[in-house]
């Protein structure tokens, strides 16, 4: 795996040297971008990869002056779009938004190494990462996550908790929270994060990681009660609901992220010049504050850290799934 980390480190090095020693007319990155870009969202409109998606399209219009489309291409767990995109031209004209459910979770239940993915797709940036929310119905007593654990321990399989499907980033969120906390949680898969949702409103079952911000009327209504949340600090929407980490599992988190991809063997110039105008993007206000409202942060860094964050996450989530005997549907 580290060898395949230092081979794309060597690759990007190569690239943005050959640029530099080139002379301007032949410079690949000079000219880029040279036509119309166009971003593949592997997911439906409406969601968070879609709006990751307008808003990181949006700031490259305005930065580069060029047209950018959004190409919603949902279908197979996102594995759909994220083809599409390995198999396009790897000029730097075609962009994958891409999310932890296609770049960790989904490698990670089909036993895809991180070798595999990169092959493929050449990693940009690092775009954000967003929190969920433990959520629990408040017909269950638990009104805390230690208090959570200890009532799960206390009667093995007989909590319920929804996910937005086998193999789905909610579901391999609570599979690592019932490893590390030592407890039998029983699964209900659903089609979505939305029928997940509605079930726990409903009390169909008692427990489920869910998207911060769709969750947040709820939890303020009174009809769903805020545990914990996943990420490494509290989110300001929900202020006084602790991290999963400081209240019962040190070390806890999962996170959706997102990521900016292009095709492999684009140059490394061009990869280099996209990369620096992601980092530019990423320091804007509206920007920022667009991520912290759902729930985030901006991440950004170099193609090198994001092949690393990926290959880590992928390794952490095949031991999640291991260890759980997780299969496909």
């Amino acid at each position: 795996m580290r060898s395949t980390a230092l081979r794309i480190v060597a690759a990007v090095g190569c690239g943005l040297a050959a640029m530099a020693a080139a002379p301007s007319p032949a410079r690949p990155a000079a000219a880029y971008p040279s036509k119309p870009i166009r971003i593949v969202c592997p997911f439906p409109p409406g969601g968070g990869a879609d709006a990751m998606s307008r808003l990181l399209g949006q700031k490259l219009a305005d930065r580069w002056g060029k047209p950018v489309v959004i190409d919603n291409r949902a279908g197979a767990s996102g594995n759909i779009g994220a083809g599409i995109v390995a198999k396009a031209v790897p000029d730097g004209h075609t962009i994958l938004l891409g999310s932890a459910s296609i770049l960790a979770a989904s490698p990670a239940l089909q036993g895809r190494s991180y070798r595999a993915i990169t092959a493929e797709l050449a990693p940009v940036s690092l775009f954000g990462r967003i929190a969920y929310v433990l959520a629990a119905h408040p017909s269950i007593a638990p009104r805390s996550v230690a208090e959570l654990l200890k009532h799960a321990a206390a009667q093995p399989g007989r909590i319920n908790y929804s996910s937005s499907g086998v193999g789905s980033a909610s579901h391999l969120a609570m599979e690592l929270f019932k490893s590390m906390g030592r407890v039998d949680l029983t699964h209900v898969p659903f089609k979505g994060s939305n029928p997940a949702a509605v079930a726990l409103i409903a009390g169909e079952v008692q427990v489920g990681f869910n998207n911060m911000v769709p969750a947040l009327p709820h939890v303020k209504s009174g009809r769903l009660r805020a545990l914990g949340v996943s990420g490494p600090a509290r989110w300001s929407g929900l202020p006084d609901v602790p991290t999963i980490a400081a209240s019962g599992l040190p070390g806890y988190e999962a996170l959706q992220w997102y990521g900016v991809l292009v095709p492999a063997g684009t140059p490394g110039a061009v990869v280099g010049r996209l990369n620096e105008a992601v980092q530019a993007i990423l320091q804007l206000p509206e920007v920022k504050e667009q991520l912290a409202a759902e729930g985030g942060e901006v991440v950004g860094g170099t193609p090198q850290e994001f092949a690393a964050y990926m290959e880590r996450e992928i390794g952490k989530w095949m031991k999640v799934v291991k260890a759980a005997n997780i299969r496909p549907e």
